[in-house]
């Protein structure tokens, strides 16, 4: 199965040329690390960033440049620094390609759950309800069983929801699946991991239809 780094991976061949790019808090930061040097692709943070580049090495931080979940980040030639006002102009004009989000739970439907868990301390939703209600190509990234073994690829979500019906393909640890109409699709399933193994680990329904491939990294 792969590892945070290898979701990244995995989800940075689904950024075309000229593409712009909002990534969310977690492995989703990660993704710029690994989109193609051949291609050009401008990555938004709703702090007010538009030109993100790779994490910075260590001893190269600037802590006065920072992404939403308040990293350290590089920036690229070109770079723009603005107010929440532009950026949520942006995210709310559709002005954005594709959006990468991680989740706690995705349900079958494509409805998305990743702000908050009843009872714990949230400081609040951020960008998240402005990027699903206005994005019309979402990713997710996550780990495809919680830390209890559970699904995170449910019937129905159990957690407050962030939008609905808006996810379009989810990336795991274990698998690379298409929300439809009838549910998940498999479409590549993780280095040595079975389809089984992944039928397993989905509690919605799982489409799967003919020779599943390995994921490609």
């Amino acid at each position: 199965m792969l590892d945070k780094n290898g979701i990244a991976k995995r989800i940075a061949r689904e950024v075309k040329d000229g593409y712009y790019v909002n990534l969310g808090i977690g492995i989703p930061t990660l993704v710029a690390n690994y989109v193609r040097n051949d291609i050009e692709v401008e990555f938004q943070s709703e702090n007010g960033v538009l030109g993100m580049g790779p994490f910075p090495f260590e001893g190269e931080e600037d802590a006065d440049i920072i992404n939403a979940g308040k990293q350290t980040i590089t920036t690229l030639p070109g770079t723009s620094f603005f107010d929440s006002a532009m950026s949520f102009s942006m995210i709310r004009g559709k002005h954005v390609d594709l959006t990468i989000l991680g989740a706690m739970e995705v349900s079958e439907n494509g409805d998305i759950a990743n702000w908050k868990i009843p009872g714990r301390m949230v400081k609040g939703m951020g960008g998240a309800m402005d990027l699903v209600a206005s994005a019309e190509n979402i990713i997710v990234a996550m780990m495809h069983t919680n830390k209890a073994g559970e699904s995170k690829l449910l019937k129905n979500c159990s957690l407050p929801l962030t939008g609905v019906a808006c996810v379009k393909k989810i990336v795991t640890n274990l698998a690379v699946l298409e929300i439809t109409n009838n549910g998940f699709k498999l479409l590549e399933r993780a280095p040595g991991v079975t389809v089984e193994a992944i039928q397993k680990a989905t509690e919605g329904t799982l489409i799967i239809e003919g020779e599943i491939p390995e994921m490609e990294l």
